[in-house]
């Protein structure tokens, strides 16, 4: 008897524990709990740019985690900043884990713009002025190398496969992963300016 009521004891322990896990561990949760924590938007710190429908909300969760301070710095940086006034430049915000570059550029041709992507940082690209056309793809798409990993600057380049476009505008910001793919600075018909800033975070 006792060793029956032992084991029901242990029993629940272990689902309280599995239950714990799921919880709390976001790269456990269903897709409709990472939707209503995406959708409900605390993590924005207050910053009223819209997410692009195309982030990987569940990769997303997951570094949010497992970086709460520094993606919450990054957001509370874009809100409480005057983009438009930053200079053009690299602006440190926590050493190497966290930073800025603001660039202003004229958009370019399909035929000059590479595919990009990185291995140490995630991207939050945000245009501040101006439209662009952003080529996104996924890893399992990549083709011929046009230029090796150069790990001082953390970025390779690439063809692909396949992908689509996105317009980015200054009502919506994107974030790239490590696993996409991606080909900003595309004209949208003519070439024209663009002012934009990318957050730069840190994945370890």
């Amino acid at each position: 008897m006792k060793t029956l009521i032992l084991k029901s004891v242990l029993f629940g322990v272990l689902l309280l524990i599995i239950g714990c896990k799921s919880t709390n561990d976001p790269s456990a949760w269903n897709d409709e709990k990472i939707n209503k924590w995406f959708e409900e938007g605390e993590w924005l710190n207050g910053w009223t740019v819209a997410p692009d429908p195309s982030i990987n909300r569940k990769e997303f969760v997951i570094s949010y985690f497992a970086n709460k301070e520094r993606w919450d710095k990054a957001f509370t940086y874009l809100k409480t900043t005057d983009l438009q006034a930053l200079e053009v430049k690299k602006h440190v915000i926590d050493e190497d884990k966290l930073y800025a570059t603001v660039t202003s550029y004229y958009t370019k041709s399909r035929d000059v713009a590479r595919f990009e992507a990185h291995r140490k940082y995630i991207d939050i690209q945000y245009v501040i002025s101006g439209e662009e056309m952003i080529g996104v793809a996924p890893a399992t798409s990549k083709g011929e190398i046009l230029q090796a990993y150069d790990e001082s600057k953390d970025i390779e380049f690439m063809t692909v496969s396949d992908g689509v476009e996105l317009k980015a505008t200054p009502q919506k910001f994107f974030l790239f992963f490590p696993s996409d793919i991606h080909r900003p600075s595309l004209s949208v018909v003519d070439s024209s300016q663009v002012k934009k800033i990318v957050v730069k975070v840190k994945i370890n």
